[in-house]
């Protein structure tokens, strides 16, 4: 595994603890030689995780929508910004770019991006390994919902067991590790 797609707010959330869990994701990705690939934001929980990562020498790419840079919500001290046109280019272009998802602590836009990356691999468009990063408890309750869809068979197990969800950005980037490792067998240089 060597690029993580992080789908995060463009709000700060509030208290620190959100900001504070990007920082520590970015170190994280630096401490364990992985880039970055993200929504190319300047502000908020994206903008934090993208300057940290670039503080710590992590290969950042964003990519963004031209009708958001044309807002100033670019950042554009990026190593490489890609500008799409649309937003489904732009979610296409970041799982394409990527061998693994975290979502951080967001609002309907970040639940989109990784509901979408979820159902491709329920569909097998892609096998790549899925992780929540549930900062402070904030996904508690949809981790619950999702519970209750298996429960009341809308979804099954196997399809739930696809994500994988931790409140540590180092232990779940280990465990998405591990399962790239797992589904990508060429990429686990340790069976060499």
């Amino acid at each position: 595994m060597k690029t993580v797609c992080v789908f995060c707010g463009s709000n700060s959330g509030k208290g620190s603890a959100h900001l504070l869990a990007a920082q520590k994701l970015a170190k994280e990705l630096a401490t364990k030689n992985l880039s970055l690939v993200y929504g190319g934001g300047n502000i908020g929980i994206m903008g934090e995780l993208a300057n940290t990562a670039l503080n710590y020498n992590v290969k950042v790419t964003g990519v963004i929508p031209q009708t958001l840079v044309d807002r100033e919500a670019a950042l554009h001290e990026v190593s490489e910004l890609i500008i799409v046109d649309t937003m489904h280019e732009r979610k296409a272009k970041m799982s394409e770019l990527s061998d693994a998802f975290i979502a951080m602590s967001g609002g309907i836009g970040t639940l989109e991006e990784l509901f979408e990356v979820w159902t491709w691999k329920q569909l097998g468009i892609h096998s790549k390994p899925i992780g929540l990063l549930n900062t402070d408890g904030y996904f508690n309750k949809l981790v619950d919902f999702l519970n209750e869809s298996v429960e009341k068979e809308f979804m099954r197990r196997e399809v739930l067991e696809m994500l994988i969800v931790d409140d540590d950005s180092s232990r779940l980037l280990d465990r998405l590790s591990e399962l790239f490792k797992d589904k990508n067998p060429a990429n686990n240089f340790d069976l060499i």
